[in-house]
């Protein structure tokens, strides 16, 4: 990762996630702002790391980017099993309400993009409310197809001086449109949301404290949208391939590779 400090990260099912806590994290963040060069974020969960194991060019790409944050606490699960270590499990939602706040102080200001029609604006008139003093530079649904990025460029250069940019295209087409946009674009902070502009709006409930802090939250939008019933099939995938691949790096295959392994001076 770029940066000053390097930051301890681990691989989980071929991906890079930095094992960074939000403080950390947001500390990292505003870092970049201060630096001005155009970085990306991602925020990995199960899913998209699923995504990326079907995809290597999308691996490839989440690999690459300049902060890779543990967003599900599956990721800290497959990690321990393989051996590695991720500390905290860093929620997209609640990293962004703590970027809210911080660039309240720094006068930091915001472009968000993406989501469905009218979530972006709804998104940002919540945030001025709960933040008062945090600046949105402009708002736009846009799209994550090629074709009409030079337009979204366009709209985010008319916005003046922004600071951090908020991509709510979905796990894939977001990280997609940031790595195609970085340079031009041209923003310190540039991190793929998902779908948090959809719980900062209103228009989709978050999981209460509990559920939380149970790592139910998966559980809790299945209730409220059960038709994410397909989509949460990829969790036991990422269990099961995350188990398979921690038993081929764990204890039990190293000793059945050394039981089956020539020795290098045998006895006489």
């Amino acid at each position: 990762m770029a940066g000053e400090q390097p930051v301890r990260s681990a691989e989980i099912l071929g991906v890079r996630v930095d094992d960074v806590t939000q403080n950390e994290a947001l500390a990292i963040l505003e870092r970049f702002v201060d630096e001005g060069v155009p970085r990306r974020v991602v925020t990995p969960n199960p899913e998209i790391v699923m995504l990326a194991r079907r995809d290597p060019g999308f691996r490839a790409l989440l690999n690459a980017s300049d902060l890779s944050i543990p967003d599900g606490v599956g990721l800290l699960v497959a990690a321990r099993a393989a051996g590695e270590r991720l500390r905290a499990h860093v929620r997209g939602t609640d990293l962004v309400l703590g970027l809210a706040e911080r660039s309240v102080t720094r006068r930091w200001r915001w472009f968000l993009l993406g989501a469905r029609p009218g979530v972006a604006d709804e998104a940002a008139a919540k945030l001025v409310e709960s933040y008062p003093g945090l600046e949105i530079a402009g708002t736009l649904g846009g799209s994550p197809d090629p074709a009409e990025d030079g337009a979204a460029r366009e709209t985010i250069r008319r916005a003046g001086k922004v600071h951090v940019l908020l991509v709510a295209y979905g796990g894939g087409p977001q990280e997609r449109w940031i790595a195609r946009n970085q340079a031009a674009v041209g923003v310190p902070v540039q991190i793929g949301v998902g779908g948090v502009l959809d719980y900062v709006s209103g228009r989709v409930p978050r999981a209460p404290a509990w559920a939380r802090r149970l790592e139910l939250e998966w559980a809790f939008r299945l209730t409220r949208e059960p038709w994410r019933w397909r989509r949460q099939l990829a969790l036991p995938a990422f269990a099961l391939a995350a188990a398979g691949e921690a038993w081929r790096a764990g204890p039990a295959a190293r000793w059945v590779a050394g039981a089956f392994r020539s020795p290098r001076n045998p006895r006489p």
